[in-house]
């Protein structure tokens, strides 16, 4: 295990080597994961890139910090981390939350950033009432009270109902995040819009979505995807909010068809990435 002091948080994090010519993809996860999650993407990706995955703060191994956060602190995070690391011309990779820190990353530092793929993700998710019910909820019954409608927004109702043991394992990944750290990054999302920073993003851009996610649903990151310049929008069949887990092999096709046609240059290579 991999662990950085960032910014007065321990990240939790993990490196995929690859060889010099190849891209570095950065994974971010979403809200109530860790980054396992990306597991299988990283596995059919092993070899067409290096590879960083790492615990945003309050999440899986990662420190909690002080809650509630801003957007900022987990953009400050991941631009910590790359610096610890020594690295840039990265290409983020992050879904929910993720492709919002992904986006914040490049409106901040669009120097470390040479491309963007936003999975089930918006400029802006929700409102201002659905997180701070939910944030009151989980304060006061912890994450178990909001699994259920959760898990059938994470997933298709075909996994649900085939594919019982899997789900049960991400039930507990999703109910052992800290509660600080659940409720802290729901208020980030509460209080982020990227709305006008899209249209200034100036990297090669791919968003893409499960068919049936009902957390960022389909017209959202279509909506997303016309904000910025010349971004590509695909839809993954058979989805929900994580193709990562339903659907690994199809986004991770189009992530590597991506790289090839957008020719991504190779990483910054620092003596910590191996």
């Amino acid at each position: 295990m991999q662990f950085a002091e960032v910014n007065g948080v321990t990240l939790h994090y993990q490196t995929i080597g690859a060889a010099k010519d190849k891209p570095l993809v950065v994974f971010i996860n979403s809200l109530g994961t860790d980054f396992r999650i990306w597991r299988d993407v990283i596995v059919e990706m092993a070899g067409n890139a290096a590879m960083l995955a790492y615990d945003k703060r309050g999440h899986g191994l990662s420190s909690t910090g002080t809650a509630p956060y801003t957007m900022s602190d987990h953009v400050g995070d991941l631009i910590g981390l790359l610096e610890y690391l020594s690295v840039d011309n990265v290409v983020l990779c992050g879904v929910s939350v993720g492709g919002m820190i992904a986006q914040g990353v490049c409106a901040r530092r669009p120097d470390l950033v040479s491309a963007l793929v936003l999975c089930d993700t918006g400029h802006r998710i929700g409102t201002a009432e659905l997180w701070n019910d939910r944030i009151d909820r989980i304060a006061s019954g912890g994450i178990s009270v909001m699994s259920e409608p959760i898990l059938e927004r994470w997933f298709t109702a075909d996994f649900r109902n085939s594919r019982a043991a899997e789900l049960e394992g991400y039930r507990n990944m999703l109910i052992r995040q800290p509660v600080e750290g659940y409720t802290g990054t729901c208020a980030a999302i509460r209080d982020a819009d990227f709305t006008q920073d899209a249209a200034n993003i100036a990297v090669p851009a791919l968003c893409v979505v499960g068919d049936q996610d009902g957390s960022t649903p389909p017209a959202l990151v279509e909506e997303l995807a016309g904000l910025i310049p010349g971004a590509r929008f695909e839809v993954i069949e058979g989805a929900g909010h994580l193709p990562s887990i339903e659907q690994p092999g199809r986004l991770s096709a189009l992530i590597k068809g991506f790289l090839t046609a957008n020719a991504v240059a190779a990483r910054g290579e620092g003596s910590l990435l191996h």
